[in-house]
């Protein structure tokens, strides 16, 4: 197939594109900064050459969008925003101009788009979306708005012969440097990686292979729509998820944090304790019920895997 990834040079773009290229489909990436074989320029916002790339092929996997690893700064968030809102918008068109549409559009989402809770998952059917939460900060109402402008944007894009599915992605766990599981597995081996403000709130997780399997499964079920949550059948708590992760890298003690200290730290790393400290309880109910078989369903097998690949890179 010949596969399109606009904003394809980030973490996640990085996994999918390498595991497609491995599988011999032709890759194509979309990067305001091309620097290799198979990137193409575009700015994330106007119509360009870029858009022949799109035209003739197979399928869509829309990954732009400002890193949420920073401060929630009102600057920071409207980048976080435009960037998303404007590259859906602009791929939406170009997918709409097209002679030879791509058949599918996956565009990237976030699990964030639901509920701080504790008491139940969230799936697609029955899940509670956030924004409205009482005893959080006021302003990480901004990152659920910023979720639904992003999945409205792709929704309203006039694509009649395009499928669009919003992918509802938990936080991807690869072994690459720079990564969530990198900057994690940094604190569970200084000693750093205990549980954060009681550990209670929920981590939800997928691992890259899986994350790759079922936007390949996606891909292929022509019968499957809208959003997707894509994440681990088994999201757990921050403390336990912590424990186990520390338990790959064999750390028998991890330091735990107050919310303030989560706070001072969050600021040296130039990033926000939403990331931490949201309950992010999301279940796959989806792609269950249309028999997708996770191969690392459970974090402490799935952090064992991480972490030999590590030690073999």
């Amino acid at each position: 197939m010949k596969i399109v990834l606009p904003g394809g040079t980030g973490q996640v773009g990085t996994v999918l594109r390498r595991a497609l290229t491995a599988a011999g489909h032709e890759v194509a990436v979309l990067s305001r900064s091309p620097a290799g074989p198979g990137e193409i320029l575009w700015d994330g916002r106007t119509p360009g050459p870029w858009t022949e790339v799109i035209d003739g092929s197979d399928v869509v996997v829309g990954l732009a969008g400002r890193s949420v690893s920073c401060r929630y700064t009102p600057d920071n968030l409207r980048a976080m925003m435009d960037s998303r809102v404007d590259s859906a918008r602009v791929v939406g068109r170009a997918i709409a101009a097209a002679q030879r549409p791509p058949r599918v559009w996956l565009q990237m989402s976030t699990a964030t788009v639901y509920a701080h809770r504790f008491d139940a998952p969230n799936d697609e059917a029955t899940g509670v979306l956030g924004g409205a939460e009482t005893g959080v900060p006021e302003y990480w109402s901004r990152s659920v708005d910023i979720a639904t402008a992003w999945e409205r944007e792709q929704e309203i894009a006039e694509t009649p012969n395009t499928r669009k599915v919003a992918l509802r992605a938990a936080m991807v766990m690869s072994p690459d440097r720079g990564g969530v599981f990198d900057v994690l597995s940094r604190l569970a081996r200084l000693g750093l990686g205990g549980p954060v403000a009681g550990g209670r709130q929920y981590v939800s997780w997928i691992h890259d292979h899986d994350f790759v399997r079922a936007v390949e499964f996606l891909v292929g079920r022509d019968d499957l729509a809208g959003p997707v949550n894509l994440a681990a059948p088994t999201p757990l708590p921050h403390r336990a998820f912590m424990r186990a992760l520390r338990g790959a890298w064999r750390v028998p003690v991890g330091l735990p944090a107050t919310r303030w200290m989560a706070e001072i730290g969050a600021f040296a790393l130039r990033s926000d304790t939403e990331l931490l400290l949201k309950s992010r309880r999301v279940v796959p109910g989806r792609l269950l019920d249309a028999g997708f078989a996770f191969d690392h369903p459970e974090w402490p097998e799935a952090a064992d895997d991480l972490v030999r690949r590590v030690r073999g890179r």
